[in-house]
């Protein structure tokens, strides 16, 4: 804003002149003091000039609708919804989302820097203020194989970026608490620059919460008990409430937010698959949910709002207040949060659940982040699994809704010395294919948990290496999965009996589909009921927990391309 500027939003402010815009008779949810006002909200070149009694040139009369500061997701992972950032900013802008802060460092182990610099460039000019913060742990630990290696080095010309805040999530403990060379670097870095560092502290005891917060890691968002998240906030941290569409935390979470901590909590959705994005909403709905669970409304959207905008720096975002960006919904009932219309910057952006400003699609996709599967051709003699003479089988036990594994040993099937899978007791195979340096790497072992009842599931989406992952009760219908996953250049494939029952392509980097949002929507479906087919009926998603089964850095044993890794142990283990 210059000179000119400011004098014209002071006489504005003062009445002197007309606003551009004045919502009239709204009740204003106002955040710092937890109470709403009924006033009129002036807005003059994208900004909030005052809040009281106002005339404009154009005046909007909301008949006593509410007037809530647009959500902020404080963590999300774009990739994860399956969409480029262009038709994700379709999906959340309608939602009340105005500003996301997001780590793309799903895309960037698979394409390094080009991937971190294709969802800049692609969501440059959107009705959504996308900020980043740069991969910390690409490759995500030593080990598994990504795509990908990205060093402070790689890392320093991205903060020169006007929508870069800092450093993503540090998931990578071993290497703070060992002042790993490269760390170090990464952390003076996002300190001296922007001074934002995410962390990532799951399963760290409290003790170890002290490496996080000397390092500079100011938030959380892995808590998956109030214990947890109330440690993390005696040490300083922030805490992210994550609801997503594999870790759903927030009802465990909600009893540690009291009004003496309440300023140190945001609302994140971390991983949210775009069909349950569309259905249950983003930030949003983790309003509805809190709501749900007794907590105040009021309180619910400063949480969704200016508590995050705080923790990131966002000095002029997060409230309806003079000074402050006009980025708002309209709401006709704050508990059911139903939301009207949402404005970014002043201009009416979406209405009735619909974006009504869409930047054009671009239709060329870098070539780093195209053709990025390679595997050998996999047949099943390359699945097989030798049996042991005790017939026990270690296994990786599945927690709906958890990212956080169990590990058990099965007694399972064996024929001609090769372990079985076991649809008896929902033990499927589990296959981890190296996809992006074609080393030949699979990793084999068992997952209990998914419950299907027969056939095979494979895709591209498997945190954080996005190597191919794969489970089923046979290994004819398991090679076939994997082999059309790669044909397709990434994607989710559901096969049984020798047929393709279901398929969704993901053609930028193997995570996301360059196609408009209803033909994802379509194909998603189309996967959704071939699961049924294969005998599903939880509350959750197959492809989503298995995406996660390959997260070495989450408890407690998880399968990644070199094999099973017990983190309780810090090593990898044999079947």
């Amino acid at each position: 804003m210059n000179k000119k500027q400011l004098e014209e939003q002071i006489r504005i402010a003062s009445g002197k002149e007309k606003a551009d815009l004045v919502m009239k008779n709204a009740k204003v949810v106002n955040v710092f003091s937890l109470e709403v006002i009924e006033a009129d909200v002036a807005v003059h070149n994208g900004l909030i000039a005052g809040v009281g009694n106002y005339s404009g040139k154009q005046e909007v009369d909301v008949n006593g609708q509410y007037m809530v500061p647009g959500l902020v997701d404080g963590h999300v992972h774009i990739e994860s919804s399956m969409v480029q950032p262009q038709r994700f900013a379709q999906v959340v802008v309608p939602h009340g989302v105005t500003t996301i802060v997001t780590d793309p460092h799903e895309i960037a182990n698979v394409s390094g820097a080009q991937g971190v610099q294709f969802m800049l460039d692609d969501s440059a000019g959107i009705s959504l203020d996308a900020n980043f913060m740069l991969p910390s742990c690409v490759p995500a630990t030593p080990f598994e194989n990504a795509g990908a290696k990205l060093t402070a080095v790689d890392l320093r010309t991205f903060y020169s970026h006007e929508r870069v805040l800092g450093l993503a999530e540090v998931m990578d403990y071993p290497s703070v608490e060992n002042t790993a060379p490269d760390m170090m670097d990464k952390l003076m870095d996002a300190g001296n620059k922007r001074g934002h560092i995410d962390g990532h502290g799951a399963g760290l005891p409290e003790a170890k919460l002290n490496v996080y917060r000397t390092a500079g890691v100011k938030t959380d968002h892995e808590c998956t008990t109030a214990e947890e998240a109330k440690a993390r906030i005696r040490a300083g941290f922030y805490v992210m409430i994550r609801q997503g569409s594999a870790a759903k935390d927030l009802d465990a979470l909600l009893p540690a937010v009291n009004a003496n901590n309440a300023r140190k909590f945001m609302f994140c959705t971390d991983d949210k698959h775009i069909d349950e994005l569309m259905e249950r909403g983003s930030i949003d709905d983790h309003i509805r949910l809190a709501v749900k669970q007794g907590m105040d409304p009021l309180q619910a959207i400063q949480i969704a709002t200016l508590n995050a905008c705080e923790c990131y720096g966002f000095s002029d975002k997060g409230a309806i207040a003079p000074g402050y960006q006009a980025d708002f919904i309209l709401l006709n009932d704050l508990s059911a949060f139903e939301i009207d219309r949402v404005y970014k910057n002043g201009e009416c952006v979406a209405k009735n659940g619909e974006l009504l400003v869409m930047k054009e699609i671009e239709s060329d996709l870098p070539a780093a982040v195209k053709n990025t599967v390679t595997i050998p051709k996999i047949t099943p003699e390359l699945l097989k699994i030798q049996a042991n003479p005790s017939g026990e089988a270690l296994t990786i036990e599945l927690t709906p809704h958890s990212l956080v594994t169990g590990k058990k040993q099965f007694k399972l099937p064996v024929k001609e010395s090769f372990f079985e899978a076991d649809p008896t007791q929902d033990v499927w195979k589990m296959a981890v294919v190296e996809r992006h340096h074609n080393t030949g790497n699979i990793g084999l072992g068992f997952i209990k948990g998914l419950g299907l009842a027969g056939g095979a599931i494979a895709g591209t989406i498997a945190h954080d290496s996005h190597n191919l992952v794969a489970a089923g009760d046979s290994d004819e219908d398991l090679a076939l999965a994997i082999q059309h996953a790669a044909a397709l250049g990434g994607g989710l494939v559901v096969v049984r009996n020798g047929q393709i029952l279901g398929e969704l392509s993901l053609d930028i980097g193997g995570l996301m589909s360059s196609k408009p949002v209803a033909e994802v929507l379509r194909g998603l479906k189309q996967v959704d009921q071939a699961l049924e087919k294969l005998g599903f009926q939880g509350e959750f998603h197959p492809f989503s927990a298995l995406s996660f089964m390959c997260l070495p850095v989450i408890p407690s044993l998880k399968l990644t391309d070199m094999g099973y890794f017990d983190s309780d142990r810090g090593e990898h283990v044999p079947v």
